[in-house]
C-alpha cells in the first residue's frame, strides 16, 4: 500500500474545516493569519462592502466567464511578489503589471476592479482597500465558477510602490522542485501548490508555453515522454510549430471556464497541458494529493478555499502600514 501521509493530513484538515472557523483551521495547520486581519472587518465602516463586490463580480462574470481564472491569477501575481498589497494594480512605466509574467493581466480584470472600487468609493469613501477588494473579488469569481466560497479575513492596506524588477514569478518551464521552493519561500507547501494548480481547470495558455513539451523537450528534439501519445497528437494539431494560438488548460472544461474534477484525472493520466501540472503526477506527495482530489472533488473544493485564504495572508500590510487608495491604479496624493 502506498504511503498515506498526505491523505491523512487531508482528512485531518477536512475534519477541522467541517467544525471550525477559518481562523482556527489555519492555526491548526500552522498558518497564523496576521492578527489585525478580521472576518467581517467592514461590518461597522462599510457594512455591505462584500455584497457590493459580489454584485459587480457576478455582473461582469456573466458577460465574460474568463474573469474567474484571471482574477485568481491576478491575486497570485499580487501576493507572491511583495505581499497582498494590491501593488499589481498600480500603473506606471515600470510597475509590476509591466513585467513579462503579468502580460495577460491587463484589460478586462483590471477594469472590473476599477468598477468595484468606484462603487465602493461612492458608498463608503476611503474605507475599503484595493488589496481587500482583490481578495474578495477572486473569492467571488471562483465561487461563481463552481469553486468554494469561504470567509476572507480583511483589513489589508494598499502598498505605496510597484516595481517590475521585483517580480520573480516563475516563467516558462519550471522544475517541480523550484516551484515548490518558491511556494515554501512564501510560507506555503506542497499541499498548497498542488491544490492551487487545480485552478488550471480554467483558462487558456499560449502555445509558445508548451512548444517545448510538444517538439523539443529539454532540447532533445523529441516531445515530453510523460505525455500520453494520443494527447500529444491532439495538441500538435492545435499548436503547430511557431504557433501563436491559445489552448485551454483543461480541454474537458473548455469554454465553460468552470472548476472541474477532470483536471486531476488528466494529470494522473498524463494528459495535462502544462508541464508544471503534469509534474504533479511525478512526485509522491503531490500525486497522492491528486489521487485524493480525483476521488473526491468536494475535498478539492474545501482545501482550495484554505489554500486561497493562506495565499491571501502572505506579507500583508495593516494598521499604519500602507494606505487605502482612492483609485487602485495610483497612490494617493499627499
Amino acid at each position: 500500500m502506498r504511503a498515506s501521509r498526505w491523505r491523512l493530513l487531508l482528512l485531518a484538515v477536512l475534519a477541522l474545516m467541517s467544525s471550525c472557523a477559518m481562523r482556527r483551521v489555519e492555526a491548526a495547520v500552522g498558518i497564523q493569519p496576521p492578527e489585525k486581519l478580521q472576518w467581517h472587518y467592514y461590518q461597522n465602516s462599510c457594512r455591505d462592502a462584500e455584497r457590493y463586490v459580489r454584485n459587480q463580480v457576478e455582473f461582469y462574470w456573466k458577460l465574460d466567464r474568463s474573469l474567474a481564472p484571471k482574477l485568481i491569477r491576478m491575486l497570485y501575481s499580487d501576493c507572491f511578489v511583495t505581499g497582498c498589497d494590491a501593488s499589481i494594480l498600480l500603473d506606471g512605466p515600470y510597475s509590476e503589471k509591466t513585467a513579462p509574467q503579468n502580460a495577460g493581466l491587463l484589460g478586462f480584470p483590471m477594469a472590473v476592479i476599477d468598477k468595484i472600487k468606484q462603487v465602493l468609493e461612492q458608498r463608503c469613501p476611503g474605507v475599503v482597500s484595493c488589496a481587500d477588494i482583490l481578495n474578495f473579488a477572486a473569492r467571488d469569481a471562483a465561487h461563481l465558477a463552481g469553486g468554494p466560497s469561504y470567509p476572507v479575513l480583511a483589513g489589508r492596506k494598499d502598498g505605496m510602490s510597484s516595481s517590475a524588477a521585483l517580480v520573480d514569478l516563475p516563467l516558462g518551464a519550471v522544475p517541480w522542485g523550484s516551484a515548490l521552493a518558491y511556494f515554501e519561500s512564501r510560507g506555503l507547501d506542497v499541499l498548497d501548490l498542488t491544490t492551487l494548480l487545480g485552478g488550471h481547470s480554467m483558462g487558456k495558455t499560449n502555445c509558445s508555453f508548451i512548444a517545448d513539451r510538444l517538439y523539443n523537450f529539454n532540447n532533445t528534439g523529441k516531445p515530453d515522454p510523460s505525455m500520453d501519445s494520443s494527447f500529444l497528437a491532439q495538441m500538435r494539431v492545435q499548436c503547430p510549430p511557431n504557433s501563436k494560438n491559445q489552448v485551454y488548460l483543461d480541454p474537458d472544461s473548455g469554454s465553460s471556464y468552470s472548476f472541474s474534477k477532470s483536471f486531476y484525472s488528466r494529470v494522473l493520466n498524463h494528459r495535462a497541458v502544462l508541464g508544471i501540472d503534469q509534474q504533479i503526477a511525478a512526485n509522491n506527495d503531490s500525486s497522492q494529493i491528486a489521487e485524493e482530489y480525483n476521488a473526491s472533488f468536494e475535498d478539492f473544493r474545501k482545501i482550495f478555499a484554505l489554500s486561497m485564504s493562506r495565499m491571501g495572508n502572505i506579507k500583508v500590510s495593516t494598521g499604519n502600514q500602507g494606505e487605502i487608495r482612492k483609485n487602485c491604479r495610483v497612490v494617493n496624493r499627499k
